[in-house]
């Protein structure tokens, strides 16, 4: 089955300015994990209309799928929308239904033209629903735009992701050791990622709060079988080196 990749644009300038930290790009994650759609790569871009432009034609051409997240408000920074109709060569149009909606859920009174730009997307798009507000995001041609607050960000991507074709979800197994060292096995965990190509081998560090501390070996991949093979192979690798490989992540981990 072919694996469908994936881009996360985050955009804002709170998010580099290091205002706001972002909590969005696990949950995206996860979802996609889910749904077989690998996340193949995050960039965190500005609220500058040249640099979002370019970055979503680029990542449009070079990715299956697109997803953004921020700058589609009512301020006069929240320039996404703009942004990607303009890279995606659609103008800019009000959407009926959602300015019905926003109208009657805001009321009259507050629906004023600044709450009305939210309801301005691509021509030809399709809105993205959330249960959080009623402001939508979008989707258009492989890019799907997003709101920034985490929690209507999740409601989006929860309509939306298993929307998206399904691809075989990513599997993963793990061992892990009280006292094992990264620099007394890196060699040979380099030689199983060779014998591996397809799969992603990982080792992380970790610290309990009792003062306990080793490292979870990881294998990540979309192949059940090969992760099995890995597994084994992880648990050799363990053992080879003089300790005893526990299934699973350790409990209550912090990773160094």
């Amino acid at each position: 089955m072919l694996q469908k990749t994936a881009c996360f644009l985050v955009i804002g300038n709170e998010i580099l300015s290091g205002r706001t930290q972002d909590a969005n790009t696990r949950v995206l994650a996860q979802a996609l994990n889910e749904q077989g759609i690998r996340l193949m790569e995050v960039r965190v871009i500005p609220d500058i209309e040249e640099r979002i432009i370019r970055t979503v034609r680029d990542c449009s051409a070079a990715f299956d799928i697109v997803f953004t997240s921020g700058g589609i408000g009512p301020t006069h920074d929240d320039i996404t929308a703009e942004c990607v109709a303009k890279a995606m060569g659609a103008p800019l149009v009000r959407h009926e239904e959602s300015f019905r909606l926003l109208e009657a859920a805001l009321g009259a009174d507050r629906f004023n033209a600044a709450r009305q730009r939210m309801a301005y997307l691509p021509a030809g798009s399709t809105p993205i629903l959330n249960t959080v507000s009623v402001a939508p995001g979008f989707s258009i041609g492989n890019v799907h735009v997003m709101a920034g607050v985490p929690s209507i960000f999740a409601s989006m991507v929860a309509w939306l992701v298993p929307q998206l074709e399904k691809g075989a979800p990513l599997v993963s197994a793990s061992w892990h050791a009280a006292g094992l060292k990264e620099g007394d096995f890196a060699a040979d965990l380099a030689t199983l990622q060779k014998n591996f190509p397809t799969i992603d081998l990982g080792s992380y560090p970790y610290h309990l709060p009792e003062g306990a501390s080793g490292v979870a070996l990881v294998a990540k991949g979309y192949d059940s079988e090969t992760i099995g093979k890995a597994a084994l192979a992880l648990h050799d690798l363990i053992m080879a080196h003089g300790r005893e490989p526990l299934s699973g992540e350790p409990a209550h981990k912090q990773t160094a």
